[in-house]
């Protein structure tokens, strides 16, 4: 175990991964030695497994859709819409999983042919998550009898009773919890449900809207070749990678297929982005669909309007592409302007305050669609839990938290005085919540008393090291072994790797702000290995100083770099020891 002791209340900590055994060994006898013990840190011990797992098959890798629960239901009664011609709505949520969830039926109901459907997204900033009343009487008004959902609707039991009264049957596909009273829905598809019998609960949004689509080819008579539906695993895809749910299972074949159909995806307005990011598309990584394509399609509904990006993806129009690429980035760089305003305006604030255990923020004339990176900006810079809250374009003040590690964001809120939050919603580490203006004064007391109430005294936090490594193996060979087991993300982590006594030969902050590292280390050749790690500001190293000629420990995962289409190997860093 490698400890890091400076910074409480965490104790983090990195330890090797245990021996294979000899029997799992001989198992995987087939195998290089780091795929095997790869494969055996991520809990493949078999050779079934590992074929399974380093080889995925569309056809055997998805299971049956009409395993979800009323699937069967589903389909029925969408194919009787068309039959009879009765307009359709397709509700997508706003975000990288709605969206492309909404894509993947409206190029279904294009390709067969059906004109009498649309797609609707809510506003983020004027309407919310979710269904909401004006808009379910707003599309009866324009003659739809069937809705269904994207990503959402699980909760909305009143805006589903409202439809039903207004002659809409909802078909909801989601794959958030169920809560304890279901909507009244025609059918409700969720793998979360207890009567589901499907094989993997953890799909995205977009993932049940492309079962639900390979369900509805498979009994409705359309003139639509076999394997159709692979083109829209490019949508699948990146919405699969960009919500983080576990690589796993289904997912991982949905991943996997996704970016082989992303690298070819004849869509204008992916190419016309890719483009403006100068973006190799054979070369797309899931590192890319996180990082550089999902925040684009995010910033439509942070900083715009959805449908933007929902027409970016969807249009055939080359002109429409192009400038909507340009708007989305355009958009997405005010975004990342306004965050940075933001963000040094905390902490100018900061400085004259108190220190507090929780950190609460605001400003009413704040942006509502970027609290949430601002938040875990400041948790990155503070390690505090920070709840930051603003108003603007919004009927009531709403904001963003994100936990440290040492409280669970959600359970605090539901420890304040009961009538504090209008409504909260979340998880663990990331929550969301709205509150009157009245009563924003009483935020900063409730939260901070609430939270030494529920807060973990001691947090390890322990990231396990798949092997130590020589600097020297830092090569294309090895590089070729861990990509077998792409994509990585939730579920299955980038392997990570120690390298002791690694002799530094260069130190150099780059971009715009010198807040990037790259160091150059002895390898033994002419041409020294380099690790990198971005906002190195932010980084928490256990060694604080360090130099040419050091010999440091470097904990870090492999990066391969497409920068200007040229291929490097590289060192994503992690820590230094």
């Amino acid at each position: 175990m490698f400890p890091r002791c400076d910074r409480m209340p965490f104790m983090d900590t990195y330890s090797i991964t245990p021996d294979i055994p000899d029997d799992v060994n001989k198992e995987l006898s087939a195998y290089p030695e780091l795929t095997r013990r790869l494969l055996f840190n991520r809990g493949i011990s078999t050779a079934a497994e590992a074929e399974i797992f380093l080889n995925p098959d569309y056809e055997k890798g998805l299971s049956d859709p009409f395993l979800m629960h009323n699937m069967e239901k589903a389909v029925e009664r969408v194919l009787r819409a068309i039959k009879e011609e009765e307009k359709i709505v397709i509700y997508g949520d706003y975000d990288c999983d709605g969206i492309p969830g909404g894509v993947v039926l409206h190029d279904f109901f294009k390709k067969i042919g059906y004109a009498h459907f649309e797609n609707y997204i809510p506003h983020r900033h004027t309407e919310g998550y979710g269904l909401n009343i004006a808009a379910v009487e707003k599309l009866a008004r324009s003659g739809a009898k069937v809705m269904i959902t994207v990503d959402c609707g699980i909760t909305d039991c009143a805006e589903v009773a409202r439809g039903n009264e207004l002659g809409i049957d909802t078909i909801i596909t989601d794959h958030h919890l169920v809560q304890e009273e279901v909507p009244p829905a025609y059918a409700v598809i969720d793998a979360k449900q207890e009567e589901d019998t499907s094989p993997d609960p953890m799909l995205c949004g977009a993932g049940v809207a492309f079962k639900f689509v390979r369900a509805l080819l498979a009994r409705g008579d359309f003139d639509v070749s076999d394997g159709w539906e692979k083109w829209l695993l490019d949508m699948a895809g990146l919405s699969t990678i960009a919500d983080m749910v576990p690589l796993q299972k289904e997912n991982r074949v949905i991943a996997y297929y996704g970016l082989k159909v992303l690298r070819k995806s004849p869509r204008p307005g992916l190419q016309k982005l890719l483009r403006l990011m100068k973006m190799n598309q054979a070369y797309i990584s899931e590192g890319d669909v996180g990082f550089m394509i999902a925040p684009r399609i995010n910033a439509a509904s942070r900083m715009s309007d959805p449908r933007e990006a929902f027409e970016l993806l969807s249009t055939d129009d080359e002109v429409i592409a192009g400038d909507l690429a340009a708007h989305l980035e355009k958009i997405n760089s005010e975004r990342k302007w306004i965050v940075a305003q933001m963000v040094k305006e905390i902490k100018k604030t900061l400085k004259e305050r108190e220190p507090r255990d929780v950190i609460v923020i605001g400003n009413p004339n704040w942006r509502v669609g970027v609290l949430g990176i601002a938040a875990s900006n400041i948790v990155e810079e503070y390690g505090k839990p920070a709840f930051v809250w603003g108003k603007e374009g919004s009927e009531h003040i709403k904001g963003s938290c994100r936990s440290d590690g040492t409280v669970n964001v959600v359970e605090l809120m539901t420890n304040v005085q009961e009538d504090l939050f209008l409504d909260v919603g979340g998880h663990e580490h990331s929550g969301g919540f709205s509150i009157l203006h009245d009563k924003i004064h009483l935020l900063e007391e409730e939260v901070i008393d609430a939270y030494h109430k529920r807060k973990k005294d001691h947090v390890e936090r322990v990231t396990l090291v798949d092997k130590k490594m020589d600097i020297g193996e830092v090569n294309w060979k090895t590089y070729r072994e861990i990509e077998k087991l792409a994509p990585f993300g939730i579920g299955n982590l980038s392997p990570t790797f120690l390298f002791e006594n690694v002799v530094i030969r260069g130190v150099n902050y780059f971009g715009k702000e010198k807040n990037h590292l790259r160091i150059d280390m002895e390898n033994g050749t002419a041409k020294p290995v380099s690790g990198i790690t971005f906002f190195a500001n932010k980084a928490n190293f256990q060694r604080k100083s360090f130099a040419v000629g050091d010999r440091v420990g470097i904990v870090g995962t492999f990066d391969k770099s497409m920068f200007r289409n040229y291929p490097e190997l590289r060192l994503r860093i992690i820590d230094i020891l």
